[in-house]
């Protein structure tokens, strides 16, 4: 079992369970969903080790801990054929495997349990497969799915399973905990305050530079709209790593917030639909479109909403982000 104390939500999350456990409340399959980085594997994590009796057994609890619990089962992206990456979905054969070691004899304590996580990566062919599996409950046995998305799981799958809901905590509780974390203050909330009350988001952000990449594309963004800087330009810099994704969801969200603040109806409006074309470009970019030519264009438009027009000299741009008409 892992060391790391539990964030306050996850706390309330993982009693709510195990309270429903105790009193035999819960049944043999459920689905722990909310916002990603909120902690459900670690919830889920913890409930498996409680249902197995590894919270009064050390030996479950090193077993646990070394990933070889028999009567521990877990599904997740796994390599492809090749080995060069994961696959993007989890797989009907993945299903049958675990369907097959749910059905054999628990090999400690009486009970089994499987955890899906990503749950909602199923495939069609794989959803099928779980279907039956949830159709067919055994005593003993648990089946829990881990979903940030839980509505791309098939309504059949989610109406037979219980849901443990995780939500965003309150703005203070989410700052305290980024604290505790030796976070200074102003940075804490700096974070959470671009991450929307997201404080695993705002945590991953502050540890992975993802602040200061934010900070990066605020600059470009501003560097394009008084001309210093081309769109095509930003635009080959904005995609040759594999943070262009993360670039495009900073660029809606400074969007949103500048809408947010405008007090023109016109660039309000343009505002905001630059904000939902940024994130129709992101989803572009999981295709096999031209990544550079996409976001060159919504780069341009950038400029068109909040910059300089066509033909004016760089560097007379607005500097208040007022459209130019």
């Amino acid at each position: 079992m892992s060391a790391v104390p539990m964030s306050p939500w996850q706390e309330r999350a993982y009693l709510r369970a195990v309270t429903a456990l105790d009193e035999g409340r819960m049944g043999h399959a459920m689905v722990l969903c909310g916002p990603a980085l909120l902690g459900k594997r670690a919830v889920a994590d913890r409930l498996a080790a409680h249902v197995l009796r590894a919270d009064r057994d050390t030996r479950a609890a090193s077993l646990i801990a070394a990933g070889t619990h028999p009567d521990l089962l877990t599904v997740g992206l796994e390599p492809n054929r090749d080995g060069t990456r994961l696959r993007t979905e989890i797989v009907i054969e993945q299903i049958r495997t675990l369907t097959e070691k749910l059905s054999l004899t628990a090999q400690y304590g009486g009970a089994r349990v499987a955890i899906l996580d990503p749950a909602d990566a199923i495939n069609h062919a794989a959803a099928n497969a779980l279907l039956k599996t949830l159709e067919e409950p055994q005593p003993g046995r648990y089946l829990w799915l881990v979903a940030a998305e839980p509505m791309r799981l098939p309504a059949t799958i989610r109406s037979r399973c219980q849901r443990l809901e995780f939500r965003l905590p309150p703005a203070d509780e989410a700052l305290a905990w980024l604290e505790a974390q030796g976070v200074p203050a102003r940075d804490a909330e700096a974070a959470l305050q671009a991450a929307r009350g997201h404080p695993g988001l705002a945590a991953q952000w502050l540890s992975s530079g993802g602040m200061a990449l934010r900070a990066a594309v605020a600059d470009d963004l501003a560097a394009l709209a008084d001309g210093r800087r081309a769109p095509s330009e930003v635009a080959k810099a904005w995609t040759t790593d594999e943070h262009a994704g993360m670039r495009l969801r900073h660029a809606s969200d400074l969007a949103a917030a500048r809408a947010a603040g405008a007090t023109d109806p016109h660039q309000m409006r343009g505002l905001t639909a630059w904000f939902a074309e940024a994130n129709r470009t992101r989803d572009l970019l999981r295709t096999t479109v031209r990544a550079d030519l996409a976001v060159t264009a919504l780069l341009l438009a950038w400029r068109t909403t909040v910059g300089v027009r066509e033909g004016q000299p760089h560097g007379r741009g607005t500097g208040t982000g007022t459209t130019r008409r």
